[in-house]
């Protein structure tokens, strides 16, 4: 009888395709959402791992460019049209408040406060594009699990109603439902554990960046004080 059971379950087709084909409508649409996810998650990091690298690139050519020995307007007057770097844009916003704040009678009282708060904005705006689509990893990494333990709940649901549909516990009955539950919380773990794991470290790279942007910020605001209290004297 053993070996009747253990014969007839051996013909059943554990492929991942034919789990999800014999699946209930319900599993297969959290299944369909979880590969979604999942390849969704997978955009999103090869898009920020290559975003950051050429934030990175471009941000040290600018700033090997803007500690040259260059004058500052002859910088400007290269980056002005396109600044592609984000501390060339810092640059390029502080240097029009600059610009904007020694008319020919003189400095504007304030200029200061003015180029930083130019420099800061730019800051910001540079900030939310380096974590654009990171809530979505952080979304796909903490909700997944739940939506793969649901599939698994439905699925086993199913598999107790055909033990009684079918009158029989034989390892033949049990066997598929209980592996196409399962299925689901395998993808969703699939779906999560690369969402979690990239969400720290590109959290990471773009504090990094970030820190990278406030610290030339203060550098050159420091170079425009100086400038500012020279002519101010």
């Amino acid at each position: 009888m053993e070996s009747e059971i253990l014969g007839a379950a051996s013909e059943v087709d554990f492929s991942l395709l034919a789990l999800f084909m014999r699946a209930t409508i319900t599993v297969k649409i959290v299944m369909i959402m979880l590969i979604v996810a999942s390849v969704w998650s997978w955009a999103i990091i090869f898009d920020r791992i290559a975003a950051y690298r050429r934030i990175r690139s471009a941000d040290e050519e600018f700033e090997q460019t803007f500690w040259s020995g260059r004058t500052l307007d002859e910088i400007r007057g290269d980056v002005a049209e396109n600044p592609r770097a984000p501390t060339a844009a810092i640059f390029d916003a502080g240097m029009e408040e600059w610009n904007k704040a020694h008319p020919a009678q003189g400095f504007i009282a304030g200029a200061q406060q003015r180029i930083d708060r130019a420099m800061n904005v730019v800051i910001a705006r540079e900030g939310h594009r380096l974590n654009r689509g990171l809530g979505y990893l952080a979304s796909i990494g903490a909700v997944s699990p739940f939506i793969g333990l649901f599939g698994t709940v439905w699925g086993i649901k199913h598999a107790f109603e055909e033990i009684a549909v079918q009158q029989s516990t034989d390892l033949a009955v049990v066997a598929p439902g209980i592996a196409e539950a399962l299925l689901a919380t395998a993808l969703g773990l699939l779906a999560a554990i690369p969402a979690v794991i990239f969400y720290n470290k590109l959290s990471s790279d773009s504090d990094a960046l970030a820190g990278t942007h406030e610290n030339f910020a203060d550098e050159f605001a420091m170079i425009l004080s100086r400038q500012l209290e020279r002519r101010a004297d």
